[in-house]
């Protein structure tokens, strides 16, 4: 599942009651200066909200969130930084959470590899959504529905006016499960995936397309070069296989991996950096030297700050001093 460095929703606050997670967007971009968003129309409820919908059985929040919303907008999006969420009791007596990102329309050019990589867009179903209207924040504000929607849409709007919207992502992954030390009798370098290690990295597929990642930089040992492997297939990228993000090259000159993370930062392209545990500290010690206090603070700091086939989201903002690391989150991807 994916989840924010800072909870969103923190825990429900209902004990026992059945909880029904779900996923969306608001859909942001500017015209003649002004910030507009997107809302749709449900006819089941005659009501006009953010597109969202709840998670399908094995699937991350933040690959539901940009499934749900490409289906119910019939236009594929790419997530930014993630907004306040809402939870709440339905009728029946459950818990409903709704997990939130900004997100901004995909690009057939600029984001080809992340479109390549997820599943066919399922047309909108008019029984679901009817309607569908960008609106100035004012005017969407006014058309909601239900007044705690607004709450995202505030976050949205504060984000905008702070220069933290307009981002792309740099994420970080450890690689897969490997082989043990002691079972594997080859080099080091060449040491494998095991079968979990394997299945992790064909998980990180609709997260990483969900984030719009376009650019593959990766250690050249098995592990790691296995781990990415699968989004490699499916988005088409052609991977940066790099010995110096390896563990001993690493050891011998970290300045050279803190000189690749730099450089995705400035990039401005959503970009995967797969590494090594050891390595980690160099990589977040740059994110946090480009960081908001905030954000900088809740960067992991203790061994093995990320579990093998987790990855970490860093939205990355570019600002008159360069580029700043405006949000993190923490995904752990399913796996069957």
């Amino acid at each position: 599942m994916a989840s924010p460095l800072v909870d969103r929703l923190g825990a429900t606050s209902v004990e026992h009651a059945p909880v029904i997670e779900s996923a969306g967007g608001l859909v942001w971009r500017e015209r003649d200066g002004r910030l507009q968003v997107q809302l749709v129309h449900r006819p089941r409820y005659d009501d006009w909200s953010w597109p969202k919908g709840k998670l399908e059985p094995g699937e991350a929040l933040n690959t539901a969130a940009a499934r749900e919303v490409a289906e119910e907008t019939g236009k594929p999006i790419v997530l930014g930084v993630p907004l306040p969420g809402l939870q709440y009791l339905t009728p029946e007596g459950r818990v409903k959470r709704v997990h939130y990102w900004a997100a901004r329309r995909a690009s057939r050019d600029e984001d080809r590899p992340a479109l390549t990589a997820r599943y066919p867009l399922q047309p909108p179903s008019r029984d679901e959504v009817d309607k569908k209207s960008w609106l100035d924040v004012a005017d969407a504000a006014a058309r909601l529905t239900r007044a705690a929607d607004r709450g995202p849409l505030e976050a949205l709007v504060d984000a905008h006016a702070d220069g933290r919207l307009a981002t792309h992502a740099v994420v970080i992954v450890r690689h897969g499960k490997a082989m043990t030390r002691a079972a594997w009798h080859g080099t080091e370098r060449d040491r494998p995936l095991t079968p979990v290690g394997h299945a992790q990295g064909a998980a990180l597929v609709p997260v990483l397309a969900a984030y719009g990642v376009t650019s593959v930089v990766s250690s050249r040992w098995e592990r790691c070069a296995a781990t990415i492997e699968p989004y490699v297939r499916a988005s088409r990228a052609r991977p940066e296989l790099s010995d110096h993000l390896g563990e001993a090259e690493h050891e011998r000159s970290p300045s050279r991996v803190a000189a690749t993370v730099r450089d995705l930062l400035v990039s401005g392209r959503s970009s995967v950096l797969c590494t090594h545990r050891p390595v980690l500290p160099t990589v977040l010690d740059v994110l946090g030297q480009h960081s908001r206090r905030a954000v900088a603070n809740v960067l992991p700091s203790r061994d093995p700050f990320l579990e093998p086939g987790d990855l970490l989201v860093a939205h990355v903002a570019a600002t008159g001093k360069g580029p700043r690391v405006v949000a993190v989150e923490k995904v752990t991807p399913p796996v069957f």
